[in-house]
């Protein structure tokens, strides 16, 4: 057992380390704002973590000779500052909207132009449009204020009017809300469109209607530019190059991912190429360093130059420019933000000559981007690229010295090909290890071939793909970028061909259930611990990761699963889950449930005459004299379920069904059906509190997402009801 004063010695040996654990400090204070259970008013969100940090900094500047006291107060201070930074961010956006349910003329702004594939087989892409300053005009919401979020809307397909950025629109649609998650902890859609600045999303019911252009653009006009840019660059592309690899070229130009293929996304997923498709740190990094190589190439040749300036601070900041162009160019998306971030970090040290890569530089890019947007410590690509950053930086302290000393035996050229071969495959195996518990826990997927398909990709991407990829761009303005779209397609095809092939080898997508969130939260501690100490005792984090990989097969499954609509539900068999009803997102809903339990969706029984039953007899559907029921059997409990109900609840269930039941489950409303059943869940106790899980192993056990999240500023009112537009009166 460790004593305090070993604890303390310890801390003294990593004393240098020590304020690495800044930035996870204040993630895990904005992680506690985040799961609070009900929303904290100002005086626990602001008031009290101000308190907090100034106490904190007090005494760390009353003992200052004290590295316990300072530890300590450091430590108070960080995560203060962590949970009221989450608190004003959150508090900072503009309430979600109440939208209507029915047909409705909106006018506004087009932002973006998006294409997305419309089906495998082929066809015209279908446009989206991104719309501020939207305004609806119908009889409840006439009079209203232009809304302060965006909405994107599908156009329907036969729609050709030629639309471009800023251009003012009207149009008549049906509106839909940020859907509630598919079950109870699952992927929170509310959330992401708070902090995204989103309304919701919906569906043209007719053609568009372009009407007169205002004088100036919502967004701003260097935004409106940007856009007009980006919408011009994704036209010549699809122009030049028709096709699957033509979107992947697009994508990698224009950072609109939407118009790939669902075919080409899947093959991409399952070979552990999906990040090829995300413009992040591995594109920005090949685009900096392609310009940073030709312009200190450039400044070498130049004798007068290299003789009198310093070359490589001039060409580090050259490339710090270009990168954040590139960045513009493609939507400045979070992830490549982040990169330009850390990137910005490195050219500094450059500049300064100071180390350019290192674990103080990735710290001080993480508590830059926690205290700007601190909602990015629940964000996928955040974790995904901090995990990768970490291994990568550790793994080189302590394994490039022995790789040089490998690499020194060698001669000539062969020692050239041999440091960037083995750095290669280094590099990959460190940022793919340590980020696959991140993809299984959001994804529910591992991917045994990434490195082989990554130690032919990326290199391709760096010295082929990217680099006529860039002189593409900067000869599209003369017209002469054909040439070098078709030498990037060639490079592109080669990596669609691959992923392909990958994906169809056997164990190429394994599937895992869902991680709980403590189970990812003991990966990433245990990653932290691993990647920011130096001395023996990191590795006990080794220990955390582990457990946290387990952690989907240590906890229990659910029974039931019901919809957020309570109109799907969902029985856990052996080896499937058996899904009854009709549902409006049907097929997200099923999605989301064959990835939480990594079984494949059936789809069992639908209400209909005809009965069926599962093989050991445990769900007998349609035998009952009342039509639309099913009777479930698991351990001591059974369950009627009543999956198609004509008469909405009206039609009362007989009492000898209901007699040996613990549980009810109804798409429709129960009513007076089974009084005496202890649990009785319907389409009302969907509305009032979301998906619902059902363990029935020890008793009936309902958990709700109403319970998980909580009573929070992004999570909306039972039914999806936001905040009216207009004015509510004194007494409302």
């Amino acid at each position: 057992m460790l004593n305090p004063m070993s604890v303390m010695v310890l801390f003294a040996g990593e004393y240098r380390r020590l304020v690495l654990w800044c930035p996870v400090l204040l993630a895990l204070g904005a992680l506690s704002y985040f799961l609070w259970p009900s929303e904290p008013g100002w005086e626990l969100g602001l008031l009290l973590p101000a308190i907090v940090a100034c106490t904190g900094l007090g005494v760390c500047l009353y003992r200052p000779h004290s590295l316990g006291v300072r530890v300590l107060g450091g430590a108070a201070m960080a995560l203060a500052v962590g949970f009221g930074a989450a608190w004003s961010a959150a508090h900072r956006q503009p309430p979600m909207p109440e939208l209507p349910r029915r047909g409705t003329e909106l006018t506004g702004i087009i932002q973006d132009i998006a294409y997305f594939a419309a089906s495998d087989r082929g066809g015209p892409p279908v446009r989206y449009v991104t719309l501020g300053q939207g305004v609806l005009h119908d009889f409840v919401n006439e009079g209203m204020p232009p809304l302060r979020r965006s909405l994107n809307i599908r156009l329907v397909p036969q729609d050709s009017a030629e639309l471009g950025i800023g251009a003012h629109l009207r149009v008549r649609v049906l509106l839909q809300s940020p859907s509630f998650p598919a079950f109870p902890g699952g992927r929170d859609m509310q959330f992401e469109a708070w902090f995204a600045g989103r309304a919701g999303r919906g569906n043209a019911l007719g053609p568009v209607q372009v009407e007169p252009a205002i004088p100036y653009p919502p967004q701003g006009f260097a935004t409106h530019i940007i856009a007009r840019l980006r919408q011009h660059v994704g036209a010549r592309i699809r122009q030049v190059l028709p096709g699957a690899s033509g979107t992947v070229v697009a994508t990698l130009l224009d950072g609109k991912a939407e118009e790939v293929p669902r075919t080409v996304r899947e093959d991409f997923a399952a070979s552990g190429l999906a990040h090829l498709l995300a413009v992040a740190g591995l594109h920005l990094g090949i685009v900096m360093g392609a310009a940073m190589l030709v312009c200190r190439m450039g400044l070498a040749a130049w004798e007068w130059a290299a003789l009198r300036w310093p070359c490589k601070a001039i060409a580090a900041l050259v490339a710090w420019g270009i990168g954040g162009a590139y960045v513009l160019l493609t939507g400045v998306h979070l992830p490549a933000e982040r990169s330009w971030l850390m990137s910005s970090v490195v050219v500094l040290g450059l500049v300064v000559g100071r180390r350019a890569v290192s674990m103080r530089g990735v710290a001080l890019a993480a508590t830059i981007m926690l205290l700007v947007a601190p909602q990015v410590v629940l964000d996928v690509a955040f974790q995904m690229s901090m995990a990768a950053v970490m291994a990568l930086v550790a793994g080189y302290e302590v394994i490039h010295p022995r790789l040089l000393g490998w690499v020194g035996r060698l001669a000539g050229f062969g020692q050239t090909c041999a440091r960037h071969a083995a750095m290669l495959v280094l590099t990959s195996i460190l940022a793919g290890t340590a980020t696959l518990p991140v993809v299984m826990a959001h994804f529910g997927v591992v991917q045994p071939f990434f490195v082989l398909a990554n130690l032919l990709a990326v290199p391709l991407m760096a010295v082929w793909i990217m680099p006529f990829g860039l002189l593409a761009l900067l000869a599209m303005p003369v017209h002469a970028d054909a040439p070098f779209l078709h030498l990037m397609d060639v490079g592109v095809r080669f990596v669609l061909w691959l992923a392909h092939g990958v994906a169809g080898w056997p164990a190429a997508r394994i599937a895992v259930p869902a991680m709980p969130g403590w189970g990812l939260f003991a990966v990433l501690l245990g990653l932290c611990w691993l990647c920011l100490w130096q001395h023996s005792w990191r590795w006990w984090g080794a220990v955390l990761v582990f457990v946290g990989m387990a952690t989907p097969w240590l906890v229990r499954q659910p029974d039931i699963l019901i919809s957020p609509d309570g109109q799907l539900i969902g029985v856990r068999d052996r080896g499937s889950l058996l899904v009854m009803g009709h549902a409006r997102d049907e097929y997200t809903v099923k999605a989301a449930w064959a990835q939480a339990l990594a079984l494949p969706v059936t789809t069992f029984w639908s209400g209909g005459p005809q009965g069926v039953e599962t093989a050991d007899g445990s769900l007998i559907c349609g035998e009952d004299e009342v039509a639309g029921t099913c009777t479930m059997l698991r351990g001591a409990q059974e369950v009627v379920l009543r999956v198609h109900d004509p008469s909405d609840g009206l039609a009362l269930l007989p009492q000898a069904l209901c007699a040996q039941a613990s549980l009810v489950v109804s798409v429709a409303p129960i009513r007076q059906s089974c009084p005496d059943v202890s649990v009785r869940l319907d389409r009302f106790s969907a509305w009032r509190g979301g998906a619902q899980m059902v363990f029935l192993a020890s008793g009936v056990q309902v958990v709700t997402d109403r319970q998980t999240r909580g009573e929070r500023l992004w999570v909306l009112k039972p039914g999806g009801h936001g905040t009216p537009t207009l004015p509510l009166a004194q007494a409302e």
